[in-house]
């Protein structure tokens, strides 16, 4: 990828946080349940993935973005990722192939709007419960799929959380 594609990656990705505490990260998996911020979104939590994610690979900065490649695929609900990516304050995996629409079905995700600012592609979200959520008055914290040109035969995966 070119860099102008991994900044559009980011612009996808951007404004998020995702959620995962103490648990071990030996198997890549744990990666697919913080992007389906599982269990709900904490910044300590957010930290120990963060650190989780240094300790099983190296990553590639691009831009403000960090993309580290696993050492081998996970496969969770049929879905196949090998790499785990970090922008801004958002953690979601790269899934093999166009997902988005199998994505939603799967997890109850609802279309989202159109924004510019992630450029053309399938976007689906939903927001966590009130109860699950940080602090409202802050953001929320929402789990999102996302296809777009800038990563094409990819889908991402994540838990974003969105500041007011």
């Amino acid at each position: 990828m070119t860099f102008s594609k991994h900044t559009a990656l980011l612009a996808c990705l951007a404004g998020a946080t995702l959620t995962h505490a103490g648990a071990s990260f030996a198997a890549g998996d744990t990666f697919f349940d913080a992007a389906l911020c599982k269990p709900p979104y904490t910044t300590t939590s957010a930290t120990a993935v963060y650190k989780a994610a240094e300790k099983v690979a190296k990553s590639e900065m691009v831009g403000m973005m960090a993309v580290y490649k696993l050492p081998k695929p996970v496969v969770q609900d049929g879905f196949e990722a090998q790499e785990v990516v970090f922008a801004s304050s958002t953690v979601g995996v790269l899934l093999k192939g166009s997902q988005a629409d199998a994505l939603a079905a799967k997890y109850a995700l609802k279309p989202e709007a159109p924004n510019p600012l992630r450029g053309a592609g399938k976007a689906y979200a939903r927001e966590l419960p009130a109860a699950q959520q940080p602090d409202r008055e802050s953001g929320t914290v929402s789990v999102v799929a996302r296809e777009s040109a800038a990563i094409p035969g990819k889908t991402v995966l994540a838990c974003e959380f969105t500041s007011k």
